[in-house]
């Protein structure tokens, strides 16, 4: 992937694109008239949280959103999926897509609404939970679009397929919904659009990247055996806990010394467990990866050099071939996501007219990872793009500007996206390119 071929075209600068349609003007009035309904939506999403593949309540509640607005609604598809269908004469079929799910987590931001959701955690415990990852804002986008596009019903023409997902967090979840039939039980769209919480893009911005956005992302494992001893007598021992360090530090040369220095690639070790004990060299010591890349072609030289650094690193403390490190790559990994050119051309020009063209910024690739890319992977070949949505609020950007603050990324537990105008751009931008994509056809 090369930077330049991430870069918006001159779409975003022309005249044309500065002036605000009568679609602009109604969304507005829109917008206005349904904010109090829309924070109040999201404030409940924000402290009613649910993990990965317990997204029970939430589902519940989207569903139940959809079909008032008249939408066919088809629950618990692929676990907790929700699929609403509005039909509006021929024309293209849409597909939008939000996550439901949140983090576990404790809320750090010292907001008033803030989560103090607390769940059994499966091995007998408890642990906090937090929409740190912006789902929340997704699904008040994804009603707020939802109610909008019924709103303008008169103004365009086909299918509009809802999509409410779960398990995003844990990379399962568009896996789950393709594979329980999505695209055979309901129309296959002829374009996919979703949207992400930023948190950079400063609220009432969005960002729109070309090609690869989002990385692949793979957890592989690494059993590094040895042969365990005293640790007052370590020559009587092949220490893991020795080999897995030289692992941990000759892994590093696979991406700087090893890749094209233009391809994109990251390989960290996230976890390393072994021993029981400080006086006792153990027998066996684990690593944990993640690893996370582009293409197909750098994916495989990475497993191939992390195999290869393995057995190097046990051949030299003299193991025998059958205590060889284990390596350890799952089949199912989530896929890199692609937006397609073209696509991404319509929906920025669409998100120009709809808040200025001042407001839609390029985006740069980033190596964290998004399932929404299995929707453009099928055998169908659907155009799909996932967009920025700008969240920080005014008075951190002015604080950042002043050197004061250090925004929080995703994920972290002081993270927090400006809520009225973070759902009044979501809700302009999707939908002026909704109505886009069904105005213009395929």
């Amino acid at each position: 992937m090369r930077k330049a071929s991430l870069f918006l075209t001159s779409l975003f600068i022309t005249s044309s694109l500065l002036a605000s349609g009568p679609g602009s003007q109604a969304l507005d009035a829109f917008v206005a008239d349904h904010m109090a309904e829309l924070k109040a939506f999201y404030l409940d999403r924000h402290q009613s949280p649910e993990l990965s593949l317990a997204e029970k309540e939430t589902s519940i509640t989207l569903a139940a959103e959809l079909r008032k607005l008249g939408f066919e609604v088809t629950e618990n598809m692929g676990g907790y999926g929700v699929v609403g269908v509005l039909k509006n004469g021929k024309g293209p079929t849409v597909l939008y897509r939000t996550d439901m799910d949140a983090l576990p987590m404790v809320e750090k931001t010292g907001l008033d609404y803030a989560s103090q959701v607390v769940v059994a955690d499966g091995t007998g415990g408890q642990v906090s939970t937090m929409h740190s990852c912006g789902h929340d804002m997704h699904m008040t986008v994804w009603l707020g679009t939802a109610k909008a596009m019924m709103d303008m019903k008169s103004q365009w023409k086909g299918t509009l397929v809802m999509i409410g997902q779960p398990a995003e967090e844990i990379g399962a979840g568009a896996k789950l919904m393709l594979e329980a039939g999505l695209y055979e039980k309901f129309p296959v769209p002829d374009y996919g659009v979703g949207l992400h919480c930023s948190p950079t893009i400063p609220t009432g911005k969005v960002g729109f990247g070309k090609g690869y956005t989002m990385a692949n992302a793979e957890a592989i494992s690494i059993k590094v055996f040895g042969q365990g001893a005293h640790g007052a007598s370590p020559h009587m021992s092949i220490d893991p806990v020795v080999m897995a360090s030289m692992l941990v530090m000759e892994l590093q040369t696979i991406v700087s010394r090893n890749l094209n220095p233009l391809d994109n690639a990251v390989v960290t070790v996230g976890v390393i467990k072994g021993g029981t004990k400080y006086n006792i060299i153990p027998d066996e010591v684990t690593l944990e990866l993640t690893v996370r890349t582009f293409t197909e072609e750098v994916r495989l030289k990475i497993h191939q050099r992390i195999k290869e650094i393995a057995r190097g690193v046990a051949i030299s403390a003299g193991l025998p071939e059958d205590k060889y490190p284990e390596v350890i790559i799952p089949e199912t990994f989530t896929p890199a996501n692609f937006n397609n050119e073209a696509l991404v051309d319509r929906l920025s020009a669409a998100a120009a007219r709809a808040i200025g063209a001042d407001n839609v910024v390029a985006a740069e690739p980033q190596m964290v990872a998004e399932d929404f890319s299995r929707y453009g992977k099928t055998e169908h070949k659907v155009p799909t793009t996932l967009f920025w949505l700008g969240t920080v609020p005014a008075e951190r950007t002015a604080k950042v500007a002043k050197g004061e603050l250090s925004l929080p990324g995703l994920h972290s537990p002081f993270y927090y996206p400006a809520i009225e105008t973070s759902i009044a751009t979501g809700v302009k931008v999707t939908s002026t390119g909704l109505l886009d994509l069904f105005k213009g056809g395929k």
